[in-house]
């Protein structure tokens, strides 16, 4: 049995973030959504269930903090190339996302954040595959030893 990630989000509006997650290419679980709960498929294997801020709430006895102003968790995505992460990032900000900060871009690995209209923070990152087999600095110096 493969190991399934179910990723919790509060959400102030569950229609909005339905919408939004959909624009980013992502399919509704109906089997697993109602007036309280939306289940996000990203792939066979991660989910993200988003919740109503009240419903979250009954998951935990903490505070559940305002994604807005707090960061409790940065939930990173990889995606096939850099043009994928550009991809999905001009979705998201097309269906009201917003980009927190510049693209990172460090050679072995290009990454772009992207917030949800609730304020979680989606980071999408493309690694090159020899960088994530070999560790970014045996990559780094081998890429620096082939432009010498």
């Amino acid at each position: 049995m493969s190991t399934k990630v179910f990723v919790n989000l509060p959400t102030a509006d569950l229609e909005r973030s339905k919408a939004f997650y959909t624009a980013l290419g992502c399919d509704i679980n109906p089997l697993f959504t109602d007036e309280n709960a939306a289940c996000i498929v990203w792939s066979d294997d991660v989910f993200f269930m988003v919740l109503t801020r009240e419903y979250f709430g009954t998951f935990t006895d903490k505070q559940v903090v305002d994604a807005k102003s707090a960061a409790q968790v940065l939930v990173a995505l990889s995606r096939d190339s850099r043009e994928d992460v550009d991809d999905v990032l001009t979705k998201g900000l097309a269906a009201g996302g917003t980009e927190p900060r510049d693209a990172q871009d460090y050679g072995f690995m290009y990454s772009r954040d992207l917030e949800d209209p609730d304020g979680n923070v989606l980071e999408f990152l493309f690694m090159d595959p020899a960088a994530a087999e070999q560790g970014p600095e045996a990559f780094m110096a081998e890429q620096g030893a082939e432009s010498a």
